[in-house]
């Protein structure tokens, strides 16, 4: 892992998803990889329409990559039992520099070579299939066995893998504990307690999405 000797020129390469904080791109080094890299002039938006107090300090905190880097390296992933903890979790390759700035990289999830689509895409068009209602279940106890820490679980940050006739669900973006107190990265009690609230919140997320998106899902 780290940063390729020489930078990554994304000219003419287009973004194939965009969130809020960041562009994704397959990388033209190596088109089995994901390139997520920072909006322009994102950290100084951000970090201008803060609070007070968090304008005190640098920007780090308000990086999606640098708290994905952190992620990737907590103990459950980089230290894992087995090689069960990327059933779930699409692989990190580090971070490398490219002309747009630096970007996280991680594996593609692919499906006949066409990238995977996402959970949210999913239960729009099909709603909770017996399938994919199987593929919630057993992502549910692969976060108890591994205890990842995530944030809220959000459909559009899972993707859908299709595995032995099975759909297998990875997540693609939202690592990292949402708590204030990080008790979950250090306490296994806590982080169990953490774990099911986020199972929790991603089922109320999925129920407000296929409910029309009414009142607030939290």
């Amino acid at each position: 892992m780290g940063y390729y000797s020489q930078m990554i020129n994304l000219d003419g390469v287009q973004s194939f998803a965009e969130g809020g904080n960041r562009k994704c791109y397959i990388s033209p080094i190596n088109p089995k990889r994901c390139l997520k890299v920072l909006h322009e002039n994102l950290l100084e938006n951000l970090q201008k329409n803060s609070a007070w107090y968090k304008r005190l300090g640098n920007s780090d905190g308000l990086d999606d990559n640098l708290r994905e880097e952190k992620a990737y390296k907590q103990k459950a992933i980089i230290s894992p039992i087995n090689s069960s903890i990327w059933n779930h979790l699409a692989k990190w390759h580090g971070m490398v520099e490219t002309n747009l700035g630096p970007a996280s990289e991680t594996e593609l999830i692919t499906n006949d070579g066409e990238i995977a689509e996402t959970l949210e895409a999913y239960l729009f068009r099909e709603g909770l299939t017996p399938e994919i209602k199987s593929a919630l279940s057993n992502f549910e106890n692969w976060l108890r066995a591994h205890l990842v820490l995530t944030k809220n679980i959000i459909p559009h940050n899972l993707v859908i893998k299709k595995e032995n006739n099975a759909l297998v669900l990875k997540i693609i973006d939202g690592l990292g504990s949402k708590s204030f107190i990080p008790l979950p990265k250090y306490s296994k009690f806590f982080a169990r307690i953490y774990v099911e609230r986020r199972i929790e919140l991603m089922w109320s997320r999925i129920h407000w999405d296929l409910s029309g998106r009414n009142g607030n899902w939290k």
